[in-house]
C-alpha cells in the first residue's frame, strides 16, 4: 500500500468535507470518492518515485495522465469505473485549483473512454404485481410478509429508492397523499402517495408487534430493529426464484417500474424527474429507450407485416 503525502491526505479530506457539507453528497458517494482520490494518488506517487503535494498535482501531464487510465485498464477496470475515477479526480484538482492556484488543464483535458449507458431493466407489470403478492405471501409471520409488501409497493408505486423508503419514521404513519422525501445529495421532492401504497402501510401498521412513533424507523426487523435493505433484496430474490423471474427482478428495478409504466401510460418525461429525484433529465432519458424497445419488439411479434419485413431482409 503506496502512502500519499500529509499534504495531499489533508487536502482530499477538506475537499470530502466540503462535498458532504455543502454539497450534500452521501456518505457512499464520499467513500467511492476517497478511495478513487486516494488511488490516483498513490499511482502519482509510485510513478513519480516519492510523494507529492497538492502543487505537484499542477505538474501532471498528458502522459502521465494517460498513464495512469493504462495503469487502470490493465486492472481491469471498465470503461463506466474508468469515467467515474476520472471524474472524481477532475472534481478535487478543479477544486485545488480554485484553493491553491495550480493548473489543472492536462487533469481537465483528459477524455474518458466511451461507453454505453446500461438500460434500466424494468419488470413487465404482470411480474411486479405477482412478485408483491408472492413476497406477501411467502413469510411465516403474517406480519412480516405485510411489512415486506409494504417496502416494496412504494417502490413500484411511489418510485421511492430502497433507502428512501427505509428512511421513514413512526411519524410518518399513517402516509399523507403526499411525502416529502429527501433523496441523493440532500435533493428534496414531493412524491404523491398511492392509495394502494398507503393501504399496503397502513395493513403492516396494524399488524406489526413493535411500538411504531415519533422518530423511531417505521419499517423493523423481526428483533425490533431497523429493517435492513439486505432483508428486502433477500425477500425480492425468493420471490423472484419462486416465480421464475431473472436476477435483475431486484428491488430497485421496482423504481425502474415505476418510471417505465408512467411513460407508456403517457407520462411526462419532466414530471417523471421530478418524482424520481433525478439531478439530470439525461438519467430520465433513459427510459426512452426502454419504452421504445418494448414498442419494437411489441410490433415484431403483433403487427401482420413484420414477419413478411423481416423475411424479406434476410432473402
Amino acid at each position: 500500500m503506496i502512502d500519499i503525502s500529509p499534504a495531499c491526505r489533508d487536502a482530499l479530506e477538506q475537499w470530502l468535507e466540503r462535498k458532504r457539507s455543502l454539497e450534500g453528497a452521501a456518505e457512499n458517494t464520499c467513500l467511492a470518492y476517497q478511495t478513487d482520490l486516494r488511488d490516483f494518488l498513490a499511482f502519482l506517487t509510485a510513478h513519480r518515485g516519492g510523494p507529492q503535494g497538492p502543487a505537484a498535482l499542477g505538474r501532471i501531464t498528458t502522459p502521465e495522465m494517460r498513464a495512469w487510465m493504462a495503469h487502470l485498464r490493465s486492472n481491469g477496470a471498465s470503461s463506466r469505473s474508468l469515467a467515474r475515477k476520472l471524474s472524481a479526480v477532475k472534481s478535487f484538482c478543479r477544486w485545488l485549483a480554485e484553493r491553491e492556484g495550480i493548473e489543472p488543464t492536462a487533469v481537465l483535458s483528459a477524455r474518458a473512454p466511451r461507453f454505453r449507458r446500461k438500460l434500466p431493466r424494468p419488470l413487465a407489470e404482470g411480474d411486479a404485481r405477482a412478485l408483491l403478492e408472492t413476497v406477501r405471501e411467502q413469510p411465516a409471520a403474517a406480519w412480516i410478509g405485510a411489512r415486506d409488501g409494504a417496502v416494496l409497493t412504494l417502490l413500484w408505486g411511489c418510485g421511492l429508492r430502497i433507502s428512501e423508503a427505509l428512511s421513514l419514521r413512526g411519524a410518518d404513519a399513517p402516509l399523507p397523499r403526499t411525502l416529502r422525501i429527501t433523496g441523493k445529495g440532500g435533493k428534496e421532492r414531493i412524491v404523491p402517495v398511492l392509495p394502494a401504497a398507503r393501504e399496503a402501510v397502513a395493513a403492516y401498521v396494524r399488524l406489526c408487534p413493535h411500538p411504531l412513533t415519533g422518530e423511531a424507523p417505521l419499517f423493523r426487523g423481526a428483533r425490533g430493529g431497523a429493517l435492513s435493505r439486505r432483508l428486502v433484496q433477500k425477500a425480492m430474490a425468493e420471490a423472484r426464484t419462486r416465480l421464475g423471474l431473472p436476477a435483475s427482478a431486484t428491488p430497485h428495478a421496482l423504481r425502474h417500474s415505476f418510471a417505465t409504466h408512467l411513460l407508456a401510460a403517457g407520462g411526462d418525461l419532466r414530471a417523471i424527474q421530478e418524482l424520481l429525484g433525478h439531478a439530470s433529465l439525461s438519467t430520465t432519458e433513459a427510459y426512452t429507450s426502454v419504452d421504445t424497445a418494448r414498442l419494437l419488439e411489441v410490433y415484431n411479434d403483433t403487427h401482420p407485416r413484420a414477419g413478411t419485413a423481416a423475411r424479406s431482409s434476410s432473402g
